[in-house]
């Protein structure tokens, strides 16, 4: 079983900044790509940043040029540095990787628990 464990969240204020990380573990064999996602009260879950084998990255418009996500292969660990933060940042953060526990099997996804970041004054 291959589980997701982040941490980092916490309170911040406005113009602050917060690095989120997340590694992976159990039976791993290859893990293609990971990322983050977020969901704020009221909205639906919204993908933040996501990285892949190739080093191929993609931002939400909404955190491009203060949010950095990078990727540790040889820990499974992806981390998400977060620059200039905002109220309208404040969510719970989720963490996903899809990933391969060998070579003859079909790949999986999963999802953290959930780290929450608020940021207020």
């Amino acid at each position: 079983q291959v589980q997701l464990m982040e941490s980092g969240g916490g309170l911040v204020q406005p113009g602050g900044s917060l690095t989120l990380s997340c590694a992976a573990s159990g039976t791993l064999f290859r893990v293609p790509g990971m990322g983050w996602h977020r969901q704020a009260p009221g909205k639906q879950r919204e993908l933040v940043a996501s990285i892949n084998d190739g080093g191929a990255i993609k931002y939400a418009d909404s955190v491009k040029g203060r949010f950095t996500i990078s990727r540790d292969r040889a820990v499974n660990t992806v981390y998400l540095q977060m620059n200039s933060l905002r109220p309208e940042d404040t969510a719970v953060y989720y963490c996903d990787a899809y990933y391969y526990t060998d070579y003859r099997s079909p790949g999986d996804h999963a999802w953290g628990q959930g780290i929450l970041v608020t940021v207020s004054s």
